[in-house]
């Protein structure tokens, strides 16, 4: 019988990983037993001596995106030009789920991974430039020190406003806020620095950001997040990526509320929200369509991301057009991509 496909599937923790490969034989699928290695040099290596032994056949990879340990491999991988692919925790849990498998430990993961990669035709994962590395890099640094200057400055609101502050607190917070303050100037220069050292990709942002409301740091996140809209085929599965993909909840005559899925990637929600408030106000396309929205649904909530929405929508198209921003065209655009909210 013959043998169409060989999956690895690799369960990635902070010491191991864990793998299992399976064949696919026609309408049978076969797996070995699960075997560890260290999340180490040495063990990818061994990883890949033990995925020769068991046979000369071409494998595929399948990992789940856990936090930052998986990224090593994936990367280790891929320079040695192995097939893999790089899948959210959330779509293998809901598959593990329509396979009735209640136990969970690291060798059913594994052998999850792999069935998974033998029935569906994943995307093959891209590995980001170091170029794109190093904006992904800063970008995440620069949102980290500004939540930490809104909490500092809300400790020391709350200091401030309580009895009988003691001077030395406020004294330590106010420099606190200080050297975030600065640390943020410096991430901001060395991003810009490191934008402008790639004309083209430089070139490229300075037209996204001509859409109103849509800053350098903005657009930036967007694309450092989406890896340069790599693997992005549609606006569709962008605005899914990024949880603003709406869900419907509606069955007979029952009409549920509608939300947004926010299963996706929260650093660019949150890097549209304050974009999408400003947009809501002073650009005034996206004014009139934020008015429509309240109209149908008075939550001004619902109407900033809905603006959010199309404001993610007319970064990609900008970008995938080499463009600038023309106002109207650019929105209905935006419509046809997507559809209404």
């Amino acid at each position: 019988m013959k043998t169409t496909k060989h999956c690895v599937g690799v369960d990635v923790s902070k010491d191991s990983i864990v793998c299992c490969l399976g064949s696919s034989q026609q309408e049978i699928t076969v797996f070995s037993r699960p075997k560890t290695f260290t999340n180490d040099l040495k063990g990818f290596g061994q990883l890949l001596d033990w995925c020769l032994q068991q046979g000369d056949k071409e494998v595929s990879f399948v990992l789940e995106a856990t936090g930052v340990y998986y990224e090593r491999l994936a990367f280790w991988l891929d320079d040695r030009n192995q097939q893999l692919s790089v899948v959210l925790p959330n779509k293998i849990k809901h598959y593990s789920k329509s396979l009735n498998i209640k136990t969970k430990t690291d060798n059913v993961d594994a052998q999850i991974l792999s069935r998974f990669g033998l029935e569906r035709k994943l995307d093959y994962w891209k590995m980001p430039t170091k170029f794109m590395r190093e904006i992904k890099s800063l970008t995440r640094e620069y949102q980290e020190a500004k939540v930490k200057i809104v909490a500092a400055k809300n400790q020391l609101h709350a200091k401030e406003h309580s009895y009988n502050c003691l001077v030395s607190v406020s004294r330590r917070l106010k420099r606190q806020i200080s050297l975030l303050e600065n640390q943020l100037l410096e991430i901001e220069a060395e991003l810009r620095t490191t934008v402008m050292s790639d004309t083209l990709f430089y070139d490229k942002i300075t037209k996204v950001i001509t859409i109103p409301g849509v800053s350098f740091i903005t657009a930036i996140i967007v694309l450092a997040e989406t890896n340069g809209f790599a693997l992005v085929k549609n606006a569709k599965q962008l605005v899914s990526y990024c949880g603003l993909d709406i869900q419907h909840n509606q069955s007979g005559g029952h009409e549920g509320k509608s939300k947004i899925s926010k299963k996706g990637n929260s650093f660019i929600r949150k890097a549209l929200y304050m974009p999408a408030l400003a947009a809501s106000r002073y650009n005034k396309d996206l004014k009139v369509f934020y008015e429509r929205i309240i109209d149908r649904k008075p939550a001004k909530k619902i109407g900033i991301t809905a603006v959010a929405r199309k404001l993610l929508i007319l970064i990609y198209i900008l970008w995938k057009n080499d463009q600038e921003y023309i106002f109207e065209e650019q929105i209905n655009n935006a419509v046809m991509e997507v559809g209404r909210y």
